[in-house]
């Protein structure tokens, strides 16, 4: 891996870390297994201990205070739903990325940009239980065959995790 894309993946993962309100301590209780626990189509799901709105918020404001990262595009779903006298429950997506990270995906498998910028939803179910879902990185580099980016898609997988954490409070 060259030193530029070893740098902007390191900064990106500190970014991340070092933010002032992801104070969330990682308290171990997943056994040490880090893993992201998905859906089994690449999809990691958690449970929010906030509200929607918090939680979304928590979101943004993590995104917003990484100078290395742009929110692309955000979508309201619900709001677009009821503009065609439709109903659905509280859905939102945030749109993000860091060039830096993601050329590299696209360098190796260009269909990766199908699934690129990232992206989180969050969104209330029937009981009013709020979820935050991401796609998995090394979902995403089996679904584009990218074998040569090993340590960007751990980064990355961190990163996230991370976030998710910070957003929902797990």
């Amino acid at each position: 891996m060259s030193a530029s894309i070893r740098f902007w993946c390191t900064l990106l993962l500190a970014g991340l870390f070092i933010l002032g309100a992801c104070s969330t301590p990682d308290d171990g209780a997943d056994g040490g297994n880090d893993a992201a626990p998905t859906d089994g189509n690449g999809v990691v799901v958690l449970e929010s201990a906030y509200s929607m709105d918090s939680t979304y918020a928590r979101v943004k404001r993590a995104l917003e205070a990484n100078d290395q990262i742009s929110i692309v595009a955000q979508l309201d779903h619900a709001a677009n739903a009821e503009r065609v006298d439709l109903s659905l429950r509280p859905t939102r997506v945030l749109m993000f990325g860091n060039p830096a990270m993601g050329t590299p995906l696209m360098q190796s498998s260009q269909t990766t940009g199908i699934d690129l910028p990232q992206k989180v939803l969050v969104y209330e179910d029937a009981d009013g239980t709020v979820h935050l879902a991401y796609n998995d990185p090394q979902y995403l580099a089996e679904r584009h065959d990218i074998a040569d980016r090993e340590e960007e898609l751990q980064t990355a997988s961190k990163a996230l995790r991370k976030l998710a954490r910070h957003a929902t409070g797990k």
